[in-house]
């Protein structure tokens, strides 16, 4: 265990995961610093608890110096391991960690971990939903929003940690380890962070880089970057699939999502599609994922079917908001690359008012082409990367330049016609103009709820 007694550790960066590391080194005895390039303005909710714990605060931009006098860092998710200041200490052999490797550390029990570029959230809090259902102590947490740091209090030996996590915290890690480690797909995302997709699947990769054969990895076969990662895993691998018969693992077979422990076991009929209560074939390929992993847990058919059948969408994942006026509304701002867009398309056949645009992340619109053809009637761009996909899709569709969410809602309800979709489901990181993806989605979802009441728009 990594010993924090009197040390001096540096948190870099102060987010919600550097705010629960820095107090938890600190109850450990560590002398604490956070440093973080915004300022104190902006820091100003939570530095008031962490001077009155003891902890410094360096606000405003890196010093060199701080980093230097530290005996570890650790780095929220947030921070490039390419910050010059990181760069530099590491020539002098500094310890540097995540949240998720300083968690990993102190974390009892075992640990399901799941990652990919779409379908993180709704499958952790699924499979979290499905231990509980079996009866094995459960805790869920990572990137789903709360901090891995923030588990170990309540971790036993028994307990098994579900842990969403994301290639910005994986492509820190050392010594963690998952007795199960999901991969639900691997597609172009992040680029703007990690410099190119293979680094970025790589990245990906580290989920199952400290497993052991005793350990499993539960991959998409249908995914062709996710399936290829198979041949560097040390632990064995159990499938899921959409379209093809698996050795070992979940698929879909008459009407039922089934699933065999191995090649020489029965298989077991789990749930009926019909039952499934989420909307969109990529929710399909999540149960597979969730119900692979639930088993491999050791939990039975039974508690995995009624789990799955009270399940209810995840908040910003194609999420109904409301019905205005014949006209339905969807709320999917968690689809922060092309990807994500596209599956929230295909869950719809016609009629889409699409609510494109944010912040780029080096993405290809274009790979929407064929799908606007087929399911959109127009597209509402907004923020900073709209006049980059109105290059990419022009003459593919009618867009609409709306600049701000606000005006993309209200030209999209004025032009949708009953039966048809109003569809936030941007492409794109929400950073240009919001807190986060819950931030614009909320935003969303307040002004539906205006339009729903009748309420005159504000800001539009």
């Amino acid at each position: 265990m990594l010993e924090l007694k009197g040390k001096k550790v540096l948190v870099v960066g102060l987010g919600k995961s550097g705010l629960a590391a820095a107090l938890f080194l600190r109850h450990k005895g560590a002398q604490v610093t956070v440093s973080d390039v915004r300022s104190a303005e902006s820091l100003a909710k939570d530095i008031p608890a962490l001077l009155e714990e003891g902890i410094m605060v360096e606000a405003g931009g890196h010093g060199l110096l701080t980093f230097r006098r530290q005996d570890l860092i650790v780095v929220s998710p947030g921070v490039p391991l390419d910050t010059p200041e990181l760069v530099q200490v590491r020539k002098f052999g500094l310890p540097i960690i995540g949240e998720l490797e300083l968690a990993a550390r102190f974390l009892k029990g075992r640990i399901l971990a799941i990652t990919g570029s779409n379908g993180k959230t709704t499958t952790t809090a699924l499979a979290g939903e499905i231990l509980k259902e079996g009866g094995l102590p459960t805790l869920v947490g990572g990137n789903i929003g709360v901090p891995v740091v923030s588990l170990i209090e309540e971790s036993t030996d028994a307990t098994w940690s579900v842990l969403e996590v994301s290639s910005f915290q994986l492509e820190s890690t050392e010594q963690f380890r998952p007795a199960i480690a999901v991969i639900l797909n691997i597609t172009p995302d992040h680029l703007d962070r990690h410099g190119s997709f293979e680094n970025y699947a790589r990245a990906k990769e580290r989920i199952f880089a400290a497993q052991q054969a005793s350990d499993c990895v539960v991959l998409n076969a249908d995914n062709a970057r996710a399936a290829e990662a198979a041949a560097r895993s040390v632990a064995p691998v159990h499938w899921f699939s959409l379209e093809l018969r698996v050795r070992q693992g979940a698929w879909i077979q008459d009407g039922y999502v089934v699933y065999r422990q191995a090649p020489d076991r029965e298989i077991e009929q789990i749930i009926p599609l019909s039952k499934i209560p989420l909307k969109g074939e990529h929710n399909v390929e999540n149960v597979l994922a969730a119900v692979c992993a639930a088993r491999l847990a050791g939990v039975p058919a039974e508690p995995i079917r009624a789990a799955i059948e009270r399940f209810q969408a995840v908040e910003h994942r194609l999420e109904y908001v409301a019905t205005v006026q014949g006209v339905e509304f969807y709320n999917d701002s968690k689809a922060t690359n092309v990807d994500a867009t596209a599956k929230a398309l295909a869950a719809f056949s016609s009629g889409i008012h699409l609510i494109l645009g944010g912040k780029d992340k080096g993405s290809d619109y274009t790979v929407l082409t064929q799908l606007l053809r087929e399911r959109v009637r127009a597209v509402y761009t907004i923020g900073s990367a709209a006049a980059k996909i109105e290059s990419q899709l022009r003459g593919v569709v009618s867009i609409r330049s709306c600049e701000t969410l606000s005006r993309a809602v209200e030209a999209a309800a004025a032009s949708a016609h009953p039966g048809e979709v109003v569809l936030l489901a941007p492409a794109c990181s929400s950073f240009d103009q919001f807190e986060s993806y819950e931030h614009r989605g909320r935003v969303f979802k307040e002004l539906v709820s205006q339009k729903a009441s009748g309420k005159i728009w504000q800001n539009v």
